[in-house]
């Protein structure tokens, strides 16, 4: 049996990217209840793997194939080639889905750059309010809670997902434009709260504040 062969059967199989570790595992547990059938792959090295990876990546762009092998941040996939793309859109109708505003792209990309990142720093940055903005970002999956910040109150903090990585067609975050050069650009943040005034607000109440126009 030829390993080039079967991984290209898991790749045109499988319903996700699948992972090299993923690979492995499929191939090493094949076939594990069935005592009269042996696994010739049973004892597959990550090597071998990805040399039959690479092969398949090769011939397909040598063969002139209408799909390709895509790596994605979560494994590889196979994908139809984009130059056929007009052909291809005919058999998914489906309305597109609404453009990112350029308030909810503005503020993708400060949490993209300087992720994990509280929504006031983001708001210091932007200068206008954000929670309509990052809620879109959230339900459309680009964007996540990381847990939260070790300052007083512990605001949440937020980040990117992995739909972002694959929704703009990036491996992993350094993949991103000028990456270490935004990453590394002095920002404005929020003030930070000292900790006698986050206990001071648990003891007393606070008088209300005029409203801003």
């Amino acid at each position: 049996m030829d390993l080039t062969r079967v991984i290209e059967t898991l790749l045109f199989s499988a319903q996700k990217p699948l992972s090299t570790n993923e690979i492995i595992d499929a191939l090493r547990n094949a076939g594990a209840e069935d005592e009269f059938s042996p696994n010739e792959f049973a004892n597959v090295r990550q090597a071998e793997v990805a040399a039959a990876i690479e092969q398949l990546k090769v011939e397909y762009i040598q063969h002139e194939h209408g799909f390709q092998l895509v790596e994605k941040a979560d494994g590889w996939q196979l994908a139809s080639d984009p130059k056929y793309a007009q052909w291809v859109r005919g058999l998914f109708p489906a309305p597109k889905s609404a453009r990112l505003s350029s308030p909810a792209i503005e503020t993708l990309a400060i949490i993209a750059y300087r992720q994990p990142i509280t929504r006031a720093d983001v708001e210091a940055v932007r200068g206008v309010t954000i929670d309509s903005v990052l809620q879109t970002l959230m339900e459309r999956g680009l964007v996540k809670i990381a847990g939260r910040a070790e300052i007083p109150g512990r605001p949440l903090l937020y980040e990117t997902t992995e739909f972002f990585l694959d929704h703009f067609g990036l491996r992993n975050l350094d993949e991103l434009p000028n990456v270490e050069e935004l990453r590394n650009r002095h920002l404005p943040v929020s003030p930070r709260p000292t900790a006698a005034a986050t206990e001071d607000r648990g003891t007393t109440t606070a008088s209300p504040a005029p409203a801003s126009e």
